[in-house]
């Protein structure tokens, strides 16, 4: 076997090594990695380019409000639940999902509820369904928001009231249809300061 021969063998072995290698490197990078378990803090969900796009947390971890990658804990009270926080396109927080509840040294039950919302681009909550139900708040619902502050909700409060909630853009109720916690029936009508101009019932 000449010596060009013995060169051309090794040269053509040497790429086809390659080649195989490289197939597998990039067949084994492909196949997703599967788990039956698995048990973390937190979970960040981001593009390629690094931008965050999804937090899943526990309590201690969840993030401070983010706007365009950068964390802005002054622009929010600390959240003491666990949940899912979503980011949009630029990496700015605008929605998410929180949970939590608890008993404290006084036996309180407090943070005890649940929160599903999505926010307007630049602004705050336009959607929020939301239940919570410990030692300082009751009540569970709907609410619908713009800019001006709270237009729709529909839910229940406190006292046992089911009720919904018309609002003008400048956020304050006008209309009111609500059923109270004895079975009592009625539809209100408010001005912008909050006193009552009608209130329909039934007459039986």
């Amino acid at each position: 076997m000449t010596n060009a021969l013995q060169k051309g063998l090794i040269i053509y072995s040497s790429i086809i090594s390659t080649a195989l290698l490289a197939s597998l490197l990039m067949g084994a990078k492909s196949q997703p990695k599967r788990f039956d378990e698995i048990s973390v803090h937190r979970l960040n969900i981001t593009e390629p380019d690094g931008t965050l796009r999804m937090v899943i947390s526990n309590k201690d971890r969840l993030p401070p409000v983010i706007i365009k990658g950068k964390e802005r804990p002054e622009m929010g009270e600390s959240r003491p639940q666990a949940g899912m926080i979503f980011y949009n396109d630029e990496g700015t927080e605008n929605g998410g999902l929180i949970f939590g509840g608890r008993m404290n040294d006084k036996g309180q039950v407090v943070d005890s509820g649940g929160s599903l919302s999505f926010d307007r681009y630049g602004a705050g909550q336009t959607v929020q369904l939301a239940g919570v139900d410990d030692s300082e708040n009751h009540f569970a619902g709907l609410q619908i928001n713009d800019a001006g502050g709270q237009r729709v909700w529909a839910g229940r409060d406190r006292e046992g009231v089911a009720s919904i909630s018309l609002a003008g853009t400048d956020g304050k109720v006008r209309i009111r249809l609500q059923v109270t916690a004895d079975g009592k029936g009625s539809i209100v009508f408010l001005d912008a300061k909050g006193n009552v101009l009608q209130d329909i019932a039934p007459t039986k």
